[in-house]
Parts: structure tokens; sequence; C-alpha cells
């Protein structure tokens, strides 16, 4: 699995699985099968891939750390650019077919209902995560400030379950978005568990008094 990970071909065909949706969707579009609403089905299905392309990035560190695998890692960033390619489309999406376009309208919607407002927010600060996810980027800013940069990305999980959450709502209907929330509640939750493992283990050695002689 390692040496798979790492062959030469495994990026490109990482890139082309995550193209894979996006291939369906203009597939559905151009052959009229994406059900009786076109526009409500490809705004909603790019805010869908957007919400598993975050909990697929968040899962990465468990999967290496628990597999012993760190290979995994140096798919992390494309996976997250990924993330933000769908909700690029989500947002298009949503601008075209729900508002044509209008800057105004857009801008007075953002403002009167909120599970569009917090949608709006995820993907605003999910923009300097994506625009800072290169070698250049982590040198200027540093590795520290880069790492607490894309913390973020926990934000953005949970702003992304509420705009879920809060589209839902209207058709009460809680199903799915109970799925994703377990499921960012476990990867969120692991990460935890293991910093105050890390904490515990820590602890002791650090506190240990020196011998003398």
């Amino acid at each position: 699995m390692r040496r798979l990970l790492l062959h030469p071909a495994a990026k490109p065909l990482v890139f082309a699985a995550c193209l894979l949706p996006f291939a369906w969707l203009g597939y559905g579009a151009f052959a009229d099968a994406l059900g009786a609403n076109p526009a409500e089905a490809l705004v909603r299905a790019t805010g869908d891939w957007t919400l598993r392309f975050i909990c697929i990035v968040l899962a990465v560190t468990p999967l290496r750390t628990l597999t012993r695998t760190p290979q995994l890692a140096r798919f992390r960033r494309m996976l997250g650019l990924f993330a933000y390619f769908y909700v690029v489309l989500h947002l298009l999406a949503y601008a075209w077919f729900d508002m044509g376009f209008e800057v105004e309208e857009i801008a007075r919607d953002i403002g009167k209902r909120p599970f569009i407002l917090v949608g709006f927010t995820a993907f605003v600060l999910l923009t300097p995560l994506a625009a800072t996810s290169f070698n250049r980027a982590i040198k200027a800013l540093g590795a520290r400030r880069w790492q607490l940069l894309h913390r973020l990305v926990y934000l953005i999980a949970g702003l992304g379950l509420l705009h879920f959450f809060w589209m839902r709502a209207g058709k009460n209907d809680f199903g799915e978005v109970a799925v994703y929330a377990a499921i960012v509640a476990v990867l969120l939750g692991w990460r935890i568990w293991n910093a105050a493992r890390s904490a515990r283990l820590q602890r002791p050695r650090n506190g240990r008094l020196p011998l003398s002689g």
C-alpha cells in the first residue's frame, strides 16, 4: 500500500477520481438526466460534494496515523483544493440559477437568509486556505502561522454543517445531516483525544527531576 501511494501515477489517479463527480454532473446536465429540476440538483450536488471533500480532508490525518501510512499526507492539499473547487461551483450554481448573477440580489439574499450567510462565510474562510496551499505560501507565512491558519478547516466544517442543517430544516429532513454531523464529530473527537493523549504522555517526561551525579 505504501509503495502504491508513492507511485508517480498515484496523484494523477486521485486527481481523476476527484473529478468524477464534476464529470457526472456535466454529463447529467448535457443529457438532461438530473431530474425535474436540474438547476436545484446542480446547486445541491455541488454543495454535497464540498462537504464530502471537507470530511475526506479531515479524515487524512486520522487514517495516516491509525494505519501508519504517512504517505497519505501527500494527497491532503489536493483534496483540500478540490473542496474549494466544488464550493466555487456551488456558489456559481447558486448565483446563476437562483439569482441570475444579480449582484445586488445576491448581497440582499446573503443578508436576509441566515443559512446563505453561513454558507458564504464558510466560502470566504476557505478561500485563504486554498490560496496558501502551496510551498511558497508555507515559506512566506512560516510553518507555525500556516498551521494556525489551516486550522480554520474545523470552523469551516462546522459552518458547512450548519448551512446544510438550515437548508434541510425547511423540509424537516435531517437524516443526511445527522450522518455528516456524526462523521465530523468522530474526526474532530479523534483529534481532541489524540491531543489529550499526547499531552499525558509528555507530562511525566517534561516534569522529571534531573538525576544528580
